[in-house]
């Protein structure tokens, strides 16, 4: 080969087939993990304010939602505060029952109550 010319050759190796196969489309659906609901039940020993922190805090919610779930809950006696996965519902009502008596109430001698339940499907 001389300096000034290059050229590319392809080898392939002898005896080698190679297969090539077709791309099979598969109908795969993710399947969704069921609902669960993240309730909180009222009582008289936490105060309005520190329920509304709790939802900011634990849940992300607006300031305003945060208000109207603890009306919610302090006029119907519960209040959905979160829907998701199991895991992540669990995980939320652990936070809930681990932020503690609430320090603005002398009656408050421990947590909120807080449970999960299956979310109706439709």
């Amino acid at each position: 080969m001389s300096q000034g010319s290059e050229s590319l050759v392809s080898v392939a190796e002898p005896g080698v087939d190679v297969e090539v196969e077709e791309a099979v489309e598969t109908n795969r659906k993710t399947k969704r993990l069921p609902p669960y609901n993240v309730i909180i039940l009222n009582d008289e020993e936490h105060t309005f304010p520190y329920v509304i922190e709790l939802l900011v805090k634990l849940f992300a919610h607006p300031l305003p939602t945060a208000k109207e779930l603890t009306w919610r809950i302090h006029s119907t006696g519960r209040a959905i505060v979160y829907t998701t996965h199991k895991e992540k519902a669990e995980l939320k009502r652990e936070q809930v029952l681990s932020y503690g008596a609430d320090p603005m109430s002398a009656n408050s001698k421990g947590p909120l109550r807080c449970t999960i339940e299956p979310a109706v499907s439709e």
